[in-house]
């Protein structure tokens, strides 16, 4: 009986590399890139390497040299960080990394038949130390253990007894722009922040290009929000509306968006976290399940990777597999228990800082308040992009 682990191939893969058996169930008939890409920052990579995967990530994406806070009022710099620092653990080192080719890279490492698609959890029951989870086609599995990485809407999440999701009161939209004759920008991330919003543009290589937006959503927008183009013409115009730079805005004019023109950025509050239950037995939540948080720092799917090793390492101690040890059948429920609290453990203050300050720093980035506007833009840009680089110092560890 395998351990079932819901749409995160990270945490499958740790999990076979520690020689325990899983199944990936993935809700989408074929591998999901919703966002285009994200920030992958130092953490991601210790995990990435831990996973024997980080230099095939990094052979084709650009390594950034430094970060850059522009003031969408002024047009000018508020702030400037070099990201050729050191941390605890030895050099940083941030890129973009495009989602597709994360997941495909993750996917290609699991064993044939690990994934297996449109496969929905619609939900689940636990009968002593056997789990069943029903499907949405009908189909019924059983197993041992249950890793639900199933998203913000996550079934295993409420199962355990968390509390849905908050409303941040703003959204997000984004796309990624292609220059197959190269695009000019250099290895920097470029940050706009002020009027209310917050965009980035982050080279992904030589020939790729992501941005995104956040900003509050009210009526003036108007009927921005009913097509992809609307949306692209309203983010332009803010844009333009700002002193941003002319090849800035060419890349959200030239870029492919999702099908979906924007999101509602929701967060789990830390207080659940606090009170909450992140395992129950052989159940745990892991990624977007566990921590959903705004997008400020570019973490969400950092931790999620953090999450994949420490559940995996948990677990493969407690089954004592990868070491040889016995596998003792009357004591691998306990055993199990025990990993999962272990986890829990291990990551419930890690996800209760990561969504408290991803939604400080965004509060702060995206107020219209004058006095906030003003402490922001003359003391506070340097602060705050330094706090999304020491979110990042962090080394969850090998397997």
């Amino acid at each position: 009986m395998p351990i079932a682990e819901l749409t995160d191939g990270a945490g499958g893969l740790v999990s076979c590399r520690k020689g325990v058996r899983c199944l990936v169930l993935e809700s989408s008939p074929a591998l999901r890139a919703s966002g285009f890409a994200f920030t992958t920052w130092t953490n991601a990579f210790r995990a990435l390497d831990a996973l024997g995967v980080g230099d095939k990530i990094r052979e084709h994406h650009l390594l950034y040299e430094r970060m850059i806070a522009f003031s969408a009022a002024t047009g000018e710099a508020a702030a400037e960080v070099s990201l050729k620092i050191q941390g605890k653990s030895g050099p940083h080192e941030i890129r973009c990394v495009k989602r597709d080719f994360l997941l495909q890279t993750l996917a290609n490492e699991l064993p044939e038949g690990t994934i297996r698609y449109s496969s929905k959890l619609a939900a689940m029951e636990e009968d002593g130390r056997v789990k069943t989870l029903h499907l949405a086609d009908g189909s019924i599995i059983k197993a041992k253990v249950v890793i639900g990485c199933d998203g913000v809407n996550s079934v295993v999440a409420k199962w355990l007894g968390l509390p849905k999701p908050i409303l941040s009161g703003r959204s997000a939209t984004r796309g990624l722009a292609e220059y197959p004759a190269g695009h000019g920008f250099g290895p920097e991330i470029l940050q706009f922040i002020g009027h209310g919003f917050r965009s980035g543009v982050l080279p992904c290589s030589d020939t790729s290009v992501y941005w995104n937006y956040t900003w509050y959503p009210s009526p003036a927008d108007g009927d921005a929000e009913e097509s992809v183009a609307k949306m692209r013409s309203h983010v332009v115009a803010k844009l333009r509306g700002a002193k941003i730079p002319a090849e800035a805005l060419e890349v959200i004019e030239r870029s492919e968006m999702s099908d979906v023109a924007s999101s509602p950025l929701r967060f789990r509050s830390p207080l659940a976290l606090v009170r909450g239950s992140i395992s129950r037995g052989g159940v745990c939540v892991a990624g977007d399940a566990l921590h959903p948080m705004t997008p400020e720092l570019g973490q969400g799917g950092c931790a999620a990777l953090e999450d994949g090793v420490v559940v995996a390492r948990c677990l493969g101690e407690a089954l004592a597999i990868a070491r040889g040890g016995s596998h003792d059948q009357d004591q691998e429920g306990p055993r199990v228990k025990a990993a999962l609290a272990k986890y829990a453990e291990a990551r419930r203050w890690r996800s209760i800082q990561l969504i408290t300050a991803a939604y400080v720093v965004g509060f702060i980035q995206q107020s219209n308040n004058a006095v906030v506007r003003f402490v922001r833009d003359k003391f506070l840009s340097g602060l705050l992009a330094k706090t999304l680089v020491a979110m990042a110092d962090y080394d969850c560890g090998t397997l």
